[in-house]
């Protein structure tokens, strides 16, 4: 018999991978990429030219693979379409946790 697991929200640390917190970041935000691509209803082409890509970059990135795609490009390319985005970083709490990095959006 199979032992089925209750998954986390970072389906990167379900499956064990290193920067599991990392990748997600980069999911989300490409995500969001993707998203208002399809929404303003552009070809690959005309959206790698206003991200200052080339389009095969593009498509890679819309397809999941951020290899070669840093957090800051990926929060530059929302900013290109226009969106704010804020990094902001509070005081560590009375907790020995470890903090962490996530995308609000």
């Amino acid at each position: 018999m199979t032992e089925i697991k209750r998954g986390t929200r970072n389906v990167y640390a379900d499956l064990e991978l290193s920067a599991a917190d990392e990748l997600l970041v980069k999911a989300r935000l490409a995500h969001k990429i993707g998203e208002s691509v399809r929404r303003r209803g552009w070809t690959q082409a005309q959206a790698a030219k206003a991200l200052g890509l080339t389009q095969p970059k593009l498509s890679n990135l819309l397809r999941g693979n951020f290899r070669g795609f840093s957090q800051a490009k990926l929060m530059t390319c929302l900013a290109r379409l226009g969106y704010h985005v804020d990094i902001v970083v509070k005081e560590p709490g009375r907790s020995a946790k470890p903090g962490y990095v996530a995308v609000v959006l």
